[in-house]
This record gives structure tokens, C-alpha cells and sequence, in this order.
């Protein structure tokens, strides 16, 4: 290959990287623009620029609510699909061969049931109990999605972890519990963080679930913003939208300050 063609090939390969970003961020810029639209519809490019809407956020219980419950549920869910997935690898680590795949498959099968079949099952399980409608509900059946991811990463994370560091704890006589806390999970912090931050963003933006299990008290934003939708393009939709995005962002950047991003990304592979 001649330089000529080794520049076009760069110069294309760019351009197809900038393409893919663009198109991946396009639809943040959309919402973030609506939101900040100074007329009283969703509009984009907006016509004028004004903070309006998010003042009229603070003036809107029922939206305030929704952005508490989304907070809380995913915070709920990260702390249940992390614990979860975590028991699981350590619990997996020892098993080989034919049982280990079978095993790891049975684990993701929830990501495969259709979000319509799963929220209907459980309406209907949770309502045997006379849980139907609660937030624990729906931290619950969050949790069914996001505990597979958590124990993929998990069980990726261990197999890079050299155990002969742990059993050396246990030799010096430390419970397992302590070995894990002061030898296992310093060394696998990143890990750790991206379960937990992968596990927050899928609660966050869960909207199927949500919708046949979540009651008057537990909607969270996607439904609240569902059940506006239905009636007209309501601009809070895009400033509450954009907040999320904005959560989910800080949540990272705090995550990669404490970790770093490389490492967290390696140890994910």
C-alpha cells in the first residue's frame, strides 16, 4: 500500500468514526436544544433560548417525584444487581467445562424474555403478594436485567484476579469475608465500578418494566414522561431527559476520576 492510499484509508476511517459519534450523539443535542426552546412546544433547531422550562421543573411536583424515584430505584438496583452479581461470580469461579456454560447461560436468559412478557409475569406474581405498585417492585424487576450484566462483568473481572493472593489471606487467618474486603475488591475496583455504573443506567432508562409494575408513587421519569407524551410534547419531557443524561455523565466522569476509564474499560473486556 502506497502512502497516498494510507492517508485516504485514515482520512475515510476518520470520517466513519466522526460519523458513528455524531450519529450516537445527535439525539442527546435534540433533547438538550428542546429543552432550552423559549416557546411552549418541542421544536429544534429552537427558536429562542431560555431557562424556562427548568424553573417550571421546579414548580412541577409530579415531575420531581418521577426524578426522585428514578434516582431511587436505580441507586436500589445497583446496590442489589452488584451484590447479586458478585455472589454469583465467586460462586461460578470453581465450576468448569460443560456446567460453568450452562450455568453463565441460565444467567442471562431475563435478557432475552420480551420486556411485555416479563412485566406482565410479574404484575401478576407481585400481585399474588400484594406487592404490585411498590418501588421495591420495581427494584426487583430492574434487577432481573441488570444482574446478568453485572455477573458477566464480574466473572470477567475474577478471571484476571490472582486468587493466590486471597488464599494467602486465608492462610495468615483472615475470614473470607475480610479477605475479600481488604485483598479481593481493592483489586478489582474497576470492575466493581462498571457493574455498578452499567447496572444504574439500565435501571435509569428502564421503561417496560417500569410501566406494569410502577404505581402512582413510583413512576420514574421514562413512564412519567410516557404518560405525558400521550397527551401533547410537553418540553419538561426533554429537561428531565437531559438531567438524567447529565446524571448518568457525572456518575462517569466521577467514576473514571476515582478509577480511570482505561482501567475500567480493561477490565471489562
Amino acid at each position: 500500500m502506497t502512502a497516498w492510499s494510507a492517508r485516504a484509508w485514515n482520512l475515510l476511517f476518520g470520517l466513519g468514526t466522526a460519523c458513528l459519534f455524531a450519529f450516537l450523539v445527535a439525539p442527546v443535542v435534540v433533547v438538550a436544544g428542546t429543552s432550552l426552546s423559549a416557546t411552549t412546544g418541542v421544536t429544534f433547531p429552537p427558536s429562542g433560548l431560555s431557562t424556562r422550562w427548568y424553573i417550571a421543573l421546579v414548580n412541577a411536583p409530579a415531575w420531581i417525584d418521577a426524578v426522585e424515584n428514578s434516582v431511587l430505584i436505580a441507586t436500589g438496583t445497583t446496590v442489589l444487581s452488584t451484590t447479586l452479581g458478585v455472589t454469583a461470580a465467586l460462586g461460578i469461579r470453581r465450576v468448569d467445562g460443560r456446567l460453568a456454560d450452562v450455568v453463565t447461560g441460565l444467567a442471562v436468559v431475563p435478557l432475552l424474555v420480551p420486556g411485555v412478557v416479563l412485566g406482565v409475569t410479574l404484575l401478576v406474581f407481585f400481585s399474588a403478594f400484594g406487592l404490585q405498585q411498590r418501588a421495591v417492585t420495581v427494584v426487583l424487576a430492574h434487577s432481573l436485567w441488570a444482574t446478568p450484566l453485572t455477573f458477566s462483568i464480574m466473572r470477567a473481572t475474577f478471571s484476571r484476579f490472582d486468587w493466590r493472593v486471597r488464599d494467602a489471606a486465608l492462610d495468615l487467618g483472615a475470614t473470607r469475608l475480610r479477605a475479600f474486603r481488604e485483598v479481593v475488591a481493592p483489586n478489582v475496583t474497576a470492575g466493581l465500578a462498571a457493574a455498578a455504573l452499567i447496572a444504574f443506567v439500565v435501571s435509569l432508562q428502564e421503561f417496560v418494566l417500569t410501566l406494569f409494575l410502577a404505581g402512582r408513587g413510583s413512576r420514574t421519569v421514562p413512564v412519567k414522561a410516557w404518560n405525558s407524551l400521550r397527551n401533547s410534547l410537553d418540553p419538561l419531557v426533554s429537561v428531565t431527559s437531559t438531567l438524567l443524561v447529565v446524571a448518568v455523565l457525572v456518575v462517569l466522569v466521577a467514576v473514571g476520576a476515582a478509577v480511570g476509564l482505561d482501567r475500567v474499560a480493561r477490565d471489562t473486556q
